[in-house]
């Protein structure tokens, strides 16, 4: 039982992750300091996906519900709804590709928006003072 309840919190934190290395660029636009964690975190999941390379947490998981003597996923909530957003079944080498650019893409456009606003903003305190 405890071995499946570390899987599961390990595939949470796995989902957690993926979402932050997706959209954490926007928490930046509240707290700045959270560029400091999200931009590596950003180019791991990127290179990751780009290469080909798995996460040391899928292993981990996989090591896990095999000492709970898992073979097959049970259908509850995160079996049924967590684990195909990470582990889809058509995830080609090409989709691997596409995801890792639209990592790329996604926080590109998110770190551009923020610093032209915020050369915005500077341009007008300057303004302001002058």
């Amino acid at each position: 039982m405890w071995y499946r309840i570390g899987a599961d919190l390990v595939l949470l934190l796995h989902l957690a992750f993926v979402l932050f290395v997706i959209a954490g660029g926007l928490l930046t636009m509240k707290w700045r300091w959270i560029s400091w964690v999200h931009l590596p975190a950003a180019a791991w999941g990127a290179i990751v996906e780009l290469t080909g390379w798995i996460c040391p947490l899928t292993p981990l998981e996989n090591s896990l519900r095999a000492k709970a003597g898992e073979a097959v996923y049970a259908s509850d909530f995160v079996d049924h709804y967590v684990i195909p957003l990470l582990y889809p079944v058509a995830l080609t080498r090409g989709v691997q590709i596409f995801l890792g650019l639209i990592v790329l893409l996604v926080n590109l456009t998110i770190y551009w928006w923020i610093l032209s606003d915020r050369r915005r903003e500077n341009r007008n305190d300057q303004g302001a003072s002058g």
